[in-house]
């Protein structure tokens, strides 16, 4: 684990699968505590799952990361603002 971000919180869309993972773990590798943010639905946007933004934290844990997940849809005020919260606390 690097130390470039030590101490930063970064809050990442997307996070459970392809570049936005990516993101995550590198942002993690750095020293950053990253909040996971995926819906984890299927690829036309129906359902949910939280599995894929749980497996990312897993990773990130496992490697001595710190990380939460964070499942809400952030495409309303709700889930947007719950996003940031995530990241406050």
């Amino acid at each position: 684990m690097g130390n470039a971000l030590e101490g930063r919180v970064v809050a990442i869309t997307g996070a459970g699968n392809g570049i936005g993972r990516e993101h995550a773990l590198l942002f993690a590798s750095e020293g950053a505590k990253v909040v996971v943010n995926d819906l984890g639905g299927a690829g036309d946007g129906t359902g949910a799952d939280a599995g894929p933004a749980q497996k990312v934290v897993e990773e990130i844990q496992s490697a001595g990361g710190e990380a939460v997940a964070h499942t809400e849809d952030i495409s309303t005020w709700d889930g947007g603002a719950s996003l940031v919260q995530a990241a406050v606390d």
